[in-house]
């Protein structure tokens, strides 16, 4: 792996830290109760983060930004994203 990759994968990482993170702080601030309350700005944050990971993820497997390409793949089954609804 060379250090392009390297530094791409750790920026990816980042992206899922910051969201296990953010629940894990969720987790042990509301205490040891069934439910838990989120206010809309983690959620936009947790969101975004997912987001990035699964735009990178689908690039990658589609062949772009260096990635390898999936033997028999289609590219016409990409995924795309789409913003939530407020």
């Amino acid at each position: 792996m060379d250090s392009k990759q390297g530094n791409q994968l750790h920026r990816h990482l980042a992206h899922i830290k910051v969201v296990s993170r953010l629940l894990g702080h969720e987790l042990h601030s509301q205490g040891a109760g069934k439910t838990i309350a989120l206010s809309r700005e983690q959620v936009v944050e947790i969101q975004t983060s997912l987001d990035l990971f699964i735009e990178e993820a689908t690039r990658r497997l589609a062949g772009g930004s260096g990635g390898s390409r999936l033997v028999g793949e289609d590219r016409s089954k990409e995924t795309r994203l789409v913003t939530a609804r407020n």
